[in-house]
């Protein structure tokens, strides 16, 4: 994978590795042991009141005996057991509890070992070798729920909706036909539709998110037909051609769920989220700023947001090294200088460890192509959903297209476009605008791009972001932002944001020249 220009960070050694998972397998088995079954508890009072939290209470006790979920009384945490195919051995668990904020209940995951090394495929110990058809899930509670409703065989993924590991596909060969129920919002079903694209569309059948088609375990605790649900899944493969007839429930949900459809929303920069709704998937985003304007600075923050939120993103930065850009975005996760506490460094890389962020080996002049075939391992290998690509300058000498760069940079950006569609893949692409009089403000035009063109300007006293082009509902603005250079990180500024709609500007014009008249006079 590394020869692919691909690495995970930090890389570890074999031996570190190894030592790191005979370690997480002793933790389990001691954990493994002191859990009890539920129905095991000795106050029956405790174990309805635990069902209850979690929103099992229509689970049966056969049930979870089946699939091996026993109840840590002193975390008050559910474990789930990842047992080998092979000869059942336990290998390691995950353990998922319940916090509650007001209102909101949030569950909280833990694994051994640790995510990135999680490869439990949930219930794979219980599938039997002339199985054919499967329901994939992307939680344990599903699994369970959809066994018990429709005694279908259905195995849970480790890492629900934000990945598909290659690595567990060998074990999804022997199914002729896969159903993907992995939740209920729009994020699942772009999850699924996604998967289905590794697991072959011809054998792939997606359960469309809605009021009467909740996630299964909300489909069990409410009564319903979960065999009808399965049965009205639809195909994943389709023809080069659709009518509405076939958009028409999809075109519905989007306007059913339009905050969903905006996209992942941004928590360091509210005021983005007032003008572009938020970040979605098959998107190009063009990002400019004078030299020193802190682009890649506020990129590197703006994707950490993302990926702090599950976002699985890819970093392209051919202009600084990794190690830099790491620390960068460490030192803005950290929210501090990690270099005047190196007592805490430890703490904060086991943190931003666990995000799912890779970065390329690129550094300097590179060709297009072999930029977008890494991109594509890494959509396949680690379901990656924005890649950032800094910058576009780093590809432009190796195309040999044309004397004319304004060509090159075309097809580049044409090419970024493609493929941010082809793969549902958000694309955010730095590009270094023409010179300019420095006092002159960058346009559009300085970059002859197209798509979203945020701005960084920075000037005597002012540093703002511009959005001057949004194709996803038209709104454009600007905002000014604030810099804290211990922790890196931009903030915006308490001032309002300043919004306009093109619509509404092309609106007003019109309405100026119906004012103004023909340039005939009228005699009074």
């Amino acid at each position: 994978m590394r020869l692919r220009g691909i690495s995970p960070i930090p890389p570890a050694s074999s031996e570190e590795t190894e030592a790191e998972m005979r370690q997480a397998r002793e933790d389990a088995r001691c954990i493994w042991e002191r859990a009890l079954p539920l129905w095991e508890l000795l106050d029956e009072k405790e174990t309805k009141e635990t069902k209850a939290l979690f929103g099992i209470s229509q689970v049966t006790n056969a049930t979870l005996k089946r699939f091996g979920v026993r109840y840590l009384r002193t975390a008050r945490s559910l474990i789930f057991p990842w047992f080998s195919p092979q000869d059942a051995t336990l290998k390691g668990l995950k353990l998922v509890r319940v916090e509650k904020n007001g209102g909101t209940i949030t569950y909280v995951e833990e694994t051994l070992p640790r995510f990135d090394s999680y490869r439990n495929l949930f219930g794979l110990h219980l599938i039997g070798r002339r199985d054919t058809e499967l329901v994939l899930t992307g939680w344990e509670l599903d699994a369970l729920a959809l066994h018990q409703a429709a005694g279908v065989a259905s195995l849970a993924l480790p890492r629900g909706t934000s990945c598909l590991p290659p690595t567990l596909l060998p074990y999804l060969e022997q199914f002729k036909r896969i159903t993907l129920w992995l939740g209920e919002d729009l994020r699942s079903w772009e999850a699924a539709k996604l998967f289905a694209r590794k697991l072959s569309l011809k054998r792939c059948s997606l359960v469309r998110p809605g009021n009467l088609q909740p996630r299964p375990l909300e489909a069990l605790n409410q009564g319903l037909n979960v065999t009808k649900i399965l049965r009205s899944a639809l195909l994943a493969s389709h023809k080069s051609i659709v009518s509405f007839r076939q958009l028409r429930e999809e075109v519905f949900g989007e306007l059913v769920n339009t905050e969903q459809v905006s996209g992942v929303k941004w928590a360091r920069f509210p005021e983005l989220n007032k003008l572009l709704k938020g970040h979605r998937r098959g998107e190009l985003t063009i990002f400019t700023g004078p030299t020193g304007s802190g682009k890649t600075t506020f990129i590197s923050e703006y994707a950490l947001d993302l990926c702090m939120q599950g976002v699985c993103t890819l970093w392209g930065s051919f202009e600084i090294n990794n190690v830099r850009l790491a620390k960068i975005m460490l030192t803005q996760f950290a929210g501090r200088r990690l270099e005047d506490q190196l007592e805490l460094y430890d703490e904060w890389a086991d943190r931003f460890e666990e995000l799912p962020l890779y970065f390329m080996t690129f550094h300097g002049q590179q060709n297009i192509k072999t930029v977008i075939d890494t991109m594509q391992h890494a959509v396949y290998m680690y379901d990656i959903t924005h890649v950032v690509v800094d910058n576009l300058q780093f590809m432009m000498g190796h195309e040999n297209l044309s004397v004319d760069r304004l060509a090159a940079q075309d097809y580049i950006v044409g090419a970024f476009r493609k493929f941010a569609t082809d793969n549902m893949c958000h694309i955010t692409l730095i590009i270094h605008p023409r010179k300019e009089d420095d006092e002159k403000e960058l346009q559009t035009a300085s970059i002859f791009g197209s798509a979203k063109d945020r701005k960084l300007v920075t000037g005597p006293g002012k540093r703002y972001l511009q959005v001057s082009k949004n194709r996803f509902d038209g709104d454009v603005g600007i905002f000014p932002l604030e810099f804290s250079k211990a922790s890196l990180s931009f903030s915006s500024s308490k001032g309002k944001v300043r919004l306009k709609k093109v619509k509404e500007d092309k609106e007003n014009l019109a309405n100026k020249v119906v004012e103004g008249g023909s340039g005939a006079s009228k005699k009074p």
